[in-house]
């Protein structure tokens, strides 16, 4: 099929890959204008971009699609379909009905659970069994339009936000490509979504939520930790400086300490009384220092039994 493809970040690199070796014509490639990174601020084009520019692709990057001057360029590409993969903009109704098949989205959740911009990390914070990708045909909603697909991936007792982000972007590429056929020689089952999503919506995850809350039960707390790993991470206060948490385990023991105190400490990690159970934290990164196991961070860095870990600095 003749493709226009809209995507962003990694996320979407293995969807546009997979499509070029799945012989698709790809007429453009659609993506965010580069944004400043770093200390030194420097303009980074997006893996998309990237991508697409190493394939000898024509890449767009429009402040906005939904500007005149680009749509009427979307139209000159003449696409059979678009799609589309976390690209970071609204789609307007104009764009959604400009294709002869429209546009579809793949989405990083079984919908209609976990609507919204963020349904991979929630699925780790809320202790899902089991997520996967839908390949929707996409509406003037926000993840509302009528399912064509699914593939399911069950999530690992130690999943993290990071390690689910690479298995279902993986999971997208495939279910994409195997669900283009039935839609260009319309056999595809098309499924309306309910009005409402069974669960809560997804929405962006931002620094401010990784801040822990010693009060919360322990299996909340060890969610949190995953499902916000590698980015923005869960996080706590030691003496004022940050100390982030990047793996954990619940223990049954309780310790009849308040929580956020720090119940022991030895060579396997460092144990903190949470709401109801304890914590032994097994990796961490204190401000300033390299991430490493909390064993090795100990044999330099002494926290005595009864310090108070903070949601604040103060």
């Amino acid at each position: 099929m003749r493709i226009v493809f809209m995507g962003t970040p990694d996320f979407a690199v293995g969807t546009l890959e997979a499509l070029i070796e799945a012989g698709h014509d790809i007429a453009g490639v659609v993506t965010q204008p580069d944004k400043p990174k770093g200390r030194g601020k420097n303009l980074m084009a997006p893996p998309v971009k990237q991508a697409a520019i190493a394939r000898g692709l024509a890449v767009y990057q429009p402040k906005k699609v939904r500007d005149p001057e680009f749509i009427q360029i979307l139209r000159k590409l003449e696409p059979q379909i678009i799609v589309v993969v976390a690209f970071g903009q609204i789609i307007p109704q104009e764009i959604l009905e400009l294709a002869p098949f429209g546009c579809i989205n793949v989405h990083g959740s079984l919908l209609p659970k976990y609507r919204g911009a963020a349904p991979i990390q929630w699925a780790v914070i809320d202790g899902e069994k089991e997520s996967g990708v839908t390949i929707m045909k996409m509406d003037a909603g926000l993840d509302t339009g009528d399912m064509i697909s699914k593939e399911i991936v069950p999530l690992e007792d130690k999943e993290t936000g990071g390690s689910l982000f690479d298995k279902l972007a993986k999971a997208g590429a495939r279910l994409c490509v195997q669900t283009l056929p039935s839609i260009e020689n319309e056999t595809a089952v098309y499924e309306k979504q309910p009005e409402e999503s069974p669960t809560a919506y997804a929405s962006m995850i931002d620094k401010k939520m990784g801040c822990i809350q010693w009060e919360e039960k322990a299996k909340t707390i060890e969610q949190l930790i995953r499902g916000l790993n590698p980015w923005p991470s869960a996080y706590t206060y030691l003496q004022g400086k940050t100390l982030k948490i990047w793996e954990a385990d619940v223990l049954s023991e309780e310790s009849g300490k308040e929580p956020g105190e720090v119940v022991r400490t030895d060579k396997t990690g460092l144990y903190i009384q949470t709401g109801d159970k304890v914590l032994c934290v097994k990796e961490l990164q204190l401000e300033g220092k390299k991430r490493m196991e909390a064993g090795a961070f100990l044999r330099g860095y002494e926290i005595p039994e009864g310090t108070r870990l903070k949601d604040s600095k103060e």
